[in-house]
């Protein structure tokens, strides 16, 4: 993707000069704002700012102001200034310029903006400004004014406004958001965290949306290992299988509409009695995918989820929800005392004498690479000393004799290992961080 200019209006100030320059009725059809000044003003000083009046409001501003003279640099805050202009002391015939950036200017959050300005005096004094700003104001900006500090624009100062917009690169993407890539045969939209797809047209496209993973248990002193954390639900179109074996329709998808993506954060591991957490959801459109159930503490069941948390020790295994991921195991007691692995989107945990091993995940190339995600978490060791390994898609191995459980990989929904702690708590590891992609035909 590319961002791509488009001049909505450029005013020149007459031989009257100005009071102000004025942008009314801003249309609403663009990602973000830019506004190029070419300024000078009436009074004696060398130089002075511009200031921002926006939709007829000038309070909410905040705002970082770092400049430098040429012998010393300094820093201030300052509202509403978005720009310099240059006075009749300054050397004739000269402006100052400035630039600034007003991204999402349609939301419903507030408004950051960001200027580049310089006085050009060509005196020994010439002023060189950055600014970061905030409007703290939800509305849609519509209507922007500018004027100088004192005094009025001269004949000549300019203002342009541009909008900014997102434009399919050479031609092959027609959606935006996420990161972009592409193929000789798809487009594809990567969500490592939330956002927004918006199609550009009408078109049929194909989803893995994978929820958080599932915290390992803690453990106690007296205890030895905790259960596994069970991967997050996965729902995919695209793979050999689906999450829980089975594979979905594609999305048909509307031009102009913006999809929310969440991509659900791994759960946080428990620490001496407490479960781990399950993972948190995420979304695309209609498609929701459960977060993993969170492993379970000594003699406690794992929690259910997208796939079920593993047992602590002589605890029994957490359901996986249908379709999405499969269950955790139970933790062994009696001579064992380790912990149940938890499930993964592809298959159950297992109980095991050296740690029950997480459930594997599912594996699909809709990112254009096979890849495998949704790996159940290992349980913590128990008297054998070793941990159990993690499924295979960033499930995490569980901790061996006496440690903290391993956290599982980021943007996987991987579940967390469990722990292991005779004589010391211990904290169960964190579950991986989900992940949504889109990918739909050249």
């Amino acid at each position: 993707m590319a961002n791509t200019f488009k001049k909505i209006q450029t005013v020149t100030v007459g031989a009257g000069g100005a009071a102000t320059i004025d942008f009314t009725s801003i249309p609403q059809t663009y990602t973000d704002l830019k506004i190029v000044v070419s300024a000078r003003h009436t009074t004696s000083e060398t130089s002075n700012d511009v200031l921002a009046t926006i939709n007829s409001s000038t309070s909410g501003f905040t705002a970082r102001r770092l400049y430098g003279s040429g012998s010393s640099a300094a820093s201030d805050t300052n509202a509403r200034v978005v720009g310099m202009t240059v006075g009749a002391s300054a050397t004739a015939s000269v402006f100052g310029n400035s630039e600034v950036y007003f991204p999402n200017y349609t939301s419903s959050n507030y408004k950051s903006y960001s200027a580049d300005l310089v006085g050009e005096t060509n005196a020994s004094t010439a002023y060189q400004i950055l600014i970061a700003g905030l409007w703290s104001n939800t509305d849609a900006i519509t209507s922007i004014s500018l004027a100088p500090g004192s005094g009025s624009f001269v004949q000549y100062s300019t203002a342009t406004l541009y909008g900014v917009s997102n434009v399919p690169a050479a031609g092959n993407a027609k959606a935006t958001g996420g990161i972009i890539t592409y193929d000789d045969t798809y487009v594809y939209h990567t969500f490592p965290w939330s956002g927004t797809f918006t199609p550009l047209t009408s078109l049929t496209a194909d989803y893995l949306v994978v929820a958080g993973g599932g915290g390992a248990g803690g453990a106690q002193a007296t205890d030895v290992g905790s259960g596994g954390g069970g991967a997050g639900g996965l729902r995919c179109t695209v793979g050999a299988t689906g999450g829980g074996g089975t594979l979905e329709s594609a999305l048909s998808l509307t031009a102009n509409t913006g999809y929310t993506v969440t991509v659900g954060a791994g759960g946080a591991g428990g620490f001496d009695t407490a479960y781990g957490t399950n993972g948190s959801n995420s979304v695309f459109s209609t498609i929701t995918s459960t977060g993993g159930g969170g492993g379970a503490r000594f003699g406690a069941a794992g929690s259910s989820g997208g796939s079920g948390g593993g047992g602590g020790t002589s605890g029994g295994g957490g359901a996986g929800t249908a379709n999405q991921g499969f269950a955790g195991a139970a933790g062994l007691g009696s001579g064992a005392r380790t912990g149940g692995g938890g499930g993964g989107a592809g298959v159950a945990g297992t109980a095991g004498s050296s740690g029950g091993h997480g459930g594997n995940g599912v594996t699909t190339s809709i990112s254009g690479t096979s890849t495998t995600y949704a790996g159940g978490g290992g349980g913590g060791a128990g008297a054998s000393g070793n941990g159990g390994t993690g499924g295979t898609g960033g499930g995490a191995n569980g901790s061996n004799y006496s440690g903290n459980g391993n956290s599982a990989t980021a943007n996987t929904g991987g579940g967390g290992g469990g722990a292991s702690a005779p004589g010391s708590a211990r904290t169960g590891g964190t579950g991986g961080s989900g992940i949504v992609i889109v990918r739909y035909a050249k």
